[in-house]
């Protein structure tokens, strides 16, 4: 049975608003920002199929799950959000960098968000840290975060004889990791995707053991009608662009998307 994940980028944060408030600490949502996520809540077709709920840790990712997909009011099981820290946002500024683990634990209710995965020292970015933003170390915990879904939805196909369906809210920049999907990127935003933007992915498991994220055509459809995309060579092309941005842009000031 197939694991689908719903990839949502969170709604608008008040880092989203000019590049001084980049320097903002785990940044609330904007009033416009709680708006997408009501017209979110309504727009999306799949809430009744929702078998998981899961954000990173960041605050805007968080709250952003919890107004658009409502878990107090749906059949997910409780607690309701896991948040995964492998999906946090790439840079090392304050806007990207997520409050600490027990401070989390004294704004979200345990019963509504799960913080197991969250550990103290999970918002480290230095230089000798699993989550530093070069390259090398976002491709390896995107790969992370797509084995950890693919283990969730066959766990829960296994258990529960039905496909899973897994919505997880992230970040513009790192989404195209995640994915391996460089196309639209925007450099002057550090991202393709707009805010609550949602797009829908099978997880497949290639013979190598490779788990990928393949975009479903209903989704691929709903946004880009019949256009052709890139090959497999403009993508690695892109891939590597974006990571030479991502090592520069680091440097001098992230875009905090």
């Amino acid at each position: 049975m197939p694991t689908y994940v719903h990839l949502v980028r969170h709604a608008q944060g008040y880092h989203n608003l000019c590049e001084e408030n980049h320097a903002l600490d785990d940044p609330d949502l904007t009033d416009l920002g709680e708006q997408q996520c009501e017209e979110l809540f309504r727009e999306f077709p799949y809430h009744d199929k929702i078998t998981h709920l899961v954000a990173s840790p960041m605050r805007r990712t968080i709250y952003t799950c919890l107004l658009s997909f409502r878990p107090d009011k749906s059949s997910v099981a409780k607690p309701a959000i896991v948040a995964l820290p492998d999906i946090q946002e790439v840079s090392p500024f304050p806007c990207d960098t997520g409050s600490s683990a027990s401070a989390l634990s004294k704004e979200f209710d345990s019963k509504v968000v799960d913080l197991g995965l969250v550990k103290e020292g999970w918002n480290d970015k230095g230089p000798g840290s699993e989550y530093a933003p070069e390259p090398r170390k976002l491709h390896q915990r995107a790969k992370r975060a797509r084995e950890w879904f693919a283990n969730l939805g066959r766990e829960y196909s296994e258990k529960e004889g039905r496909d899973a369906e897994i919505v997880a809210v992230t970040h513009g920049g790192f989404l195209h990791f995640l994915t391996d999907d460089f196309e639209g990127v925007d450099y002057g935003r550090g991202t393709g995707w707009a805010n609550t933007e949602w797009r829908t992915y099978e997880v497949v498991e290639e013979d190598d053991g490779e788990v990928k994220l393949r975009e479903r055509t209903d989704s691929w459809r709903r946004r880009r009608g019949s256009a052709a995309g890139l090959t497999e060579t403009e993508q690695m092309e892109l891939r590597a662009a974006f990571g030479e941005a991502v090592e520069k842009e680091f440097g001098n000031g992230n875009k905090g998307e």
